[in-house]
């Protein structure tokens, strides 16, 4: 290898600023260097080593600070995994070590050699040719992740389950003809097929599901254009990683495995910039199925700790993905090779109308007083396999956090026989079979409400018992709980109590003397309906709970554990809250589940239309008062608009 002529770099921007392709570029030189690696080696991951909050929170413009990468390295040869960190600062490694008996995230590139290893092999091309497919071009495989059922002869080895579909053509949509009956199991250390499981031939279903233009036939004709004009352009600015928008200033950044997260959040409130969020960001991802029957039955897909949201973020293209005004963000990766990979437009950046802020109209005089609302939208868009996932993150200018995820794409499906129903999916379409199942999405909220140390309370509201004081059975209140140690904050949602969860900073106070916080509420939720015992709550025991509390620790950041592809359970969320710590005016994390409960039904095929779930982080005794009362009424195109010179546009 080619020595480079300096291994040190100087860095003038800011400590969490992604790692650069430079920096990249120098890593793998650097791991390649001093370490030997050879072609026997990939790189699972390469992200920036987050600096301790200290560093980053007392940090000065163009001050010199340590550069860090964390790599996981994965030996194919000898199925050995090692974390390891790179000082860029320094051009050296300051830490190789080894990790028994975890395997890495499956790796983009492992997908596609799984697919040709799985095309090639011959009992697969028999088996192929029984079913009548003779042109291996037509076939389409996806490599699933194994999982761990306690099978013996798959400990300590790194496996996936590959499962088929025909298409007709290139651009046919494979997942209406599925290969069922046919899996394999696909050892991807050796690259080779290990298992092969054959029931039997079945038909494929009679229909095609194509859904592009030309085949779909007439599009409605009765589409006018709706366009964005922002004719002085969008009121944010950027510069580099840094978003100043309406009082908020958000920094964000991109990795492969949680794709896009937010760095220090805050909101300027008379001049000071008061800070909400450290870092927020997707912790986990798990997608249960229902179907207890082979194959289906080991569907449980950890789509970020087992694939990695960001290695799989689409390119985004304006006027499809993205309306409007848009400012774009490319994301550098590496391949399992240690190639440096560029995401073009990997995070997309806007300003939305959301219609009405506030508004009254004073019946007695006819004076209205109406203001719009605007949000900002910083958002990404992720590809797993068959299904689509976008990552939207929210700001409002009332001081409003929300995240939401739009779930789309295409289902997971089966052939069946003709005539056949299961009780465990619906039928899509003829002799075509998609399983219900569950989409849950852990956010990890690293909460800074107005300084470090942060108390949280659950909410409740109570009726009033029928008395003198309350003659109508009418009265309610709520009533707040301190949560002291994790023991106690290990909770769930109820309707029947208007639950919701108020972050607090109990050295700051409002006007009214209380002390200022933030409230997390929720929106569509559900449980998971697998025992408590199954594989599945063993590996992603975080599950069982919406919500939870943790004291902050550098080395807690995915509740599932950092490694669970094939792990066996037991690390996590679920374990490190057993210290029960106390989380009373500490630095604390909060960490909340959201569940889509998907039966499905035949309007989800071809491609499901969007489905949105979310959360809302809302400030509550944070302002002294209304924060958006200040935002400027609406410029009126017509004037009767206008009364009294005052907006009352709608």
């Amino acid at each position: 290898m080619e020595k480079t002529s300096s291994m040190k770099v100087t860095r003038e921007n800011h400590p969490l600023d992604p790692l650069t392709a430079e920096e990249l570029k120098l890593t793998v030189q650097i791991l390649k260097r001093d370490k030997g690696l050879d072609d026997h080696y990939r790189f699972a991951n390469i992200s920036l080593l987050e600096p301790a909050k200290s560093i980053v929170l007392d940090y000065r413009d163009e001050e010199q600070i340590n550069r860090e990468a964390f790599c996981i390295i994965l030996h194919n040869k000898e199925g050995k995994t090692y974390e390891a960190v790179v000082s860029l600062t320094e051009g050296s490694i300051t830490s190789w070590k080894l990790i028994p008996g975890v395997q890495p995230s499956i790796m983009a590139d492992e997908f596609m050699e799984c697919q040709e290893v799985v095309k090639s092999h011959p009992e697969m091309i028999k088996a192929f040719a029984k079913r009548g497919l003779t042109n291996m071009d037509n076939i389409m495989v996806d490599p699933w992740s194994a999982g761990n059922f306690g099978i013996e002869e798959e400990v300590d080895v790194r496996i996936v389950r590959a499962l088929c579909y025909y298409r007709t053509s290139l651009y046919d949509n494979g997942y209406a003809r599925p290969i069922s009956g046919l899996y394999v199991l696909v050892d991807l250390n050796k690259m080779e097929v290990i298992k092969i499981v054959d029931k039997g031939v079945i038909p494929f279903p009679p229909l095609d599901g194509n859904y592009t233009p030309d085949q779909v036939g007439d599009m409605r004709q009765d589409v006018k254009p709706l366009e964005i004009v922002q004719p002085k352009g969008p009121s944010f600015t950027t510069e580099g990683h840094v978003i100043d928008w309406q009082k908020w200033n958000i920094r964000f950044g991109f990795n492969s495995r949680e794709g896009l997260v937010l760095h220090t959040v805050s909101y300027n409130d008379d001049g000071v910039q008061r800070p909400i969020l450290y870092r927020a960001s997707l912790s986990e991802m798990v997608v249960p199925y229902g179907d207890p029957t082979d194959p289906v039955n080991r569907n449980n897909a950890f789509d970020a700790g087992e694939y990695g949201i960001g290695m799989l973020a689409n390119s985004l293209e304006l006027g499809c993905d993205c309306l409007g005004e848009i400012k774009y963000f490319d994301a550098n990766l590496v391949d399992s090779k240690g190639n440096v990979i560029q995401i073009k437009n990997a995070i997309c950046l806007h300003e939305e109308d959301f219609g009405i802020g506030w508004k009254h109209t004073d019946w007695r005089t006819g004076h209205v007083e109406v203001r719009r609302s605007r949000r900002l939208v910083l958002s990404s868009i992720s590809t797993v396999g068959n299904y689509e996932y976008g990552f939207y993150w929210y700001f409002f200018q009332d001081g409003t956090i929300q995240f939401e995820v739009k779930l789309t794409g295409i289902l997971h499906t089966q052939a069946i026989e003709p005539e056949r129903k299961h009780p465990h999916g619906n039928l899509v379409a003829p002799q075509l079979f998609a399983a219900h199942h569950q989409h849950f999405f852990n956010m990890r909220l690293d909460m800074m409400v107005d300084g470090m140390n942060n108390s949280v309370y659950e909410v409740n509201t109570k009726s009033m018992e029928k008395g003198p004081d309350n003659p109508y059975g009418n009265g309610f209140y709520p009533v707040s709980t301190l949560l002291k140690n994790e023991s106690e904050a290990v909770r769930d949602l109820d309707l029947r109590t208007a639950r919701f969860w108020k972050i607090v900073n109990p050295s700051k106070t409002n006007i009214l003397g209380e002390p200022v916080g933030y409230k997390l509420f929720a929106g569509e939720n559900c449980f998971p309906f697998a025992h408590d015992d199954s594989p599945l709550l063993k590996r992603a025991g975080f599950l069982k709970h919406h919500f939870w509390v943790t004291p902050f620790d550098p080395d807690e950041q995915f509740a599932s554990g950092r490694y669970p592809n094939q792990h066996a359970g037991g690390e996590g969320l679920e374990d490190w809250v057993k210290a029960d710590r106390s989380i009373e005016n500490e630095d604390v994390v909060v960490w909340y589940n959201m569940g889509h409960h998907h039966i499905t039904r035949p309007e989800d095929w071809p491609v499901m239309p969007t489905a949105y779930i979310s959360f809302i982080l809302k400030p509550t005794g944070f302002f002294n008062r209304n924060p958006a009362l200040d935002v400027p009424p609406s410029k009126s195109k017509n004037s009767a608009c206008q009364v009294d010179g005052h907006s009352s546009c709608h």
